[in-house]
């Protein structure tokens, strides 16, 4: 997934009037405002119930459903190989958000200053912020991108992380 498929992505779900906000590899890169390693998808939170308009662009732009793990997540690949990792957000009066887990006893949480905005390509975007973003890398073993992630995160922010 290139910053130019990432901006397209982007601009197919605006025109269809959806909210995204753009998390994972792409989310730290937004919030740094540069692209930092290779990323082999793109993670999206949406509105659960603009869930069908999200789903009808993406078909639209070529994407279809290959793995349903609904209510927690859902992922649409095209046949370029381009994977969108989608998120579904249930939110609150008050801006915040909850997004189902494989425990239904303890949800992922959005607090209302989760939801920001970075740059792709000199474009702003809608992201995750670096808290929460640090917040979603914890209770696992790190991989190599993640490490790399949490510093660059650090270096841009000055906030720690766990690893």
């Amino acid at each position: 997934m290139t910053a130019p498929d990432v901006l397209s992505v982007i601009t197919v779900l605006r025109r269809a009037e959806t909210d995204v906000w753009i998390g994972g590899g792409w989310g730290i890169d937004a919030l740094v405002g540069e692209q930092t390693r290779p990323h082999r998808d793109l993670d999206l939170m949406h509105r659960v119930e603009q869930e069908p308009a999200v789903v009808a662009a993406l078909a639209d732009a070529g994407f279809a459903e290959t793995l349903d793990w609904r209510p927690v997540r859902f992922v649409v690949t095209d046949p370029h190989g381009r994977e969108i990792d989608l998120h579904p957000l249930s939110f609150a009066a008050d801006g915040s958000a909850v997004q189902a887990s494989l425990d239904p006893e303890h949800p992922f949480r959005y607090p209302a200053a989760s939801f920001t905005t970075g740059t792709i390509g000199g474009t702003a975007v809608p992201c995750l912020s670096a808290e929460q973003q640090v917040h979603f890398h914890q209770g696992y073993e790190p991989a190599g991108r993640d490490r790399h992630d949490m510093a660059r995160l650090r270096r841009a922010f000055g906030i720690a992380t766990h690893f």
